[in-house]
């Protein structure tokens, strides 16, 4: 594939660490090729003739279709791009969803139910305590609160209503998996995927009154978490962790990277959710963390990514 000019398509509206996100894709690509910074605006569709391939960035787009657009829009228009398509990212953007198509696999993932607005808890409540509750479709923690693992029925009652009335979506209620937490990120496609090392997340280091789980306040306000890359685990455990996410990776059908939260009790692991679209912000993000520890700097794991999902249409 002849690649002449490339778009790096983004949000209409930035915040700081997308900006640099942004910048960052922009100046690894430009080292390249010739590239075009493209929003996702109202001269998107004219915008988007000037350019051959895409490097795909945006994250918003409504509530329930939040980064399916663009996707979406590029296969209608045939214009190849990085990243999963419209639909894998649909399944992902649905923490219920995927974990029914990972159960269904057979790949571990933490007991769940989920509750409709309007609908009762069934009686035949059958999770085992401590739970947690969270909203179905949120990205970012959003609707994490301390309070959202509970310790007996009421407390999930309480935390449904609460998930039903701030957000207006479905509740989504899974065992509260009390481990070690490693976030795993893949770069590449079908025989040449790579598992990049395991990040862990120390949160047993956080003061005694903090959650140890990935809340709003804990993932946005609190400071000096501890990291551990490559994760602190036996090897026989890390390779488990790794073929369960590969496994992962082929079920939902995604491509070229992604990153995903798993928690890892006694031995065993439990895949908490799946992005589709993991973040690059410079010195910022997770995975970028992990692409780090084997060599890789910024600039190189964006154009790896590019080139990959160029091999990927080639």
């Amino acid at each position: 594939m002849k690649i002449k000019k490339i778009g790096v398509v983004h949000d209409k509206v930035l915040d700081k660490n997308k900006s640099l996100m942004v910048d960052g894709v922009y100046n690894a690509i430009s080292k390249k090729y010739e590239v075009i910074k493209i929003p996702f605006d109202k001269n998107f569709f004219e915008k988007i003739k000037e350019v051959d391939f895409v490097f795909n960035l945006a994250t918003g787009g409504g509530k329930e279709g939040r980064q399916i657009h663009v996707p979406a829009i590029l296969d209608l228009l045939n214009i190849p791009y990085t990243g999963s398509t419209a639909f894998v990212h649909t399944i992902c953007l649905d923490k219920f969803v995927t974990k029914v198509i990972l159960s269904f696999y057979g790949i571990s993932t933490p007991k769940f139910i989920l509750i409709k607005e309007n609908e009762d808890i069934p009686s035949n409540f059958s999770l085992n305590f401590p739970a947690i509750v969270k909203p179905v479709r949120e990205g970012g923690a959003l609707g994490l609160t301390k309070d959202s693992v509970v310790y007996d029925f009421e407390g999930v009652k309480k935390c449904v209503n609460r998930i039903h009335k701030e957000f207006n979506e479905p509740a989504l209620v899974e065992e509260f998996i009390e481990g070690k937490e490693v976030t795993c990120g893949i770069i590449g496609n079908k025989n040449e995927i790579e598992v990049l090392p395991l990040l862990e997340i120390d949160f047993y280091s956080l003061p005694d009154d903090v959650e140890k789980f990935y809340s709003y306040r804990v993932k946005n306000e609190i400071e000096n978490i501890k990291y551990y890359c490559p994760a602190r685990l036996e090897k026989n455990v890390e390779e488990k962790v790794k073929e369960g996410a590969i496994k992962a990776f082929e079920a939902l059908g995604l491509r070229d990277y992604i990153r995903m939260d798993i928690r890892i009790k006694n031995g065993e692991y439990f895949i908490l959710e799946v992005n589709s679209l993991p973040l690059l912000v410079p010195n910022y993000s997770d995975i970028l963390k992990m692409a780090e520890k084997v060599g890789y700097s910024y600039d190189d794991f964006v154009l790896k990514i590019l080139e990959i999902a160029i091999k990927r249409y080639s």
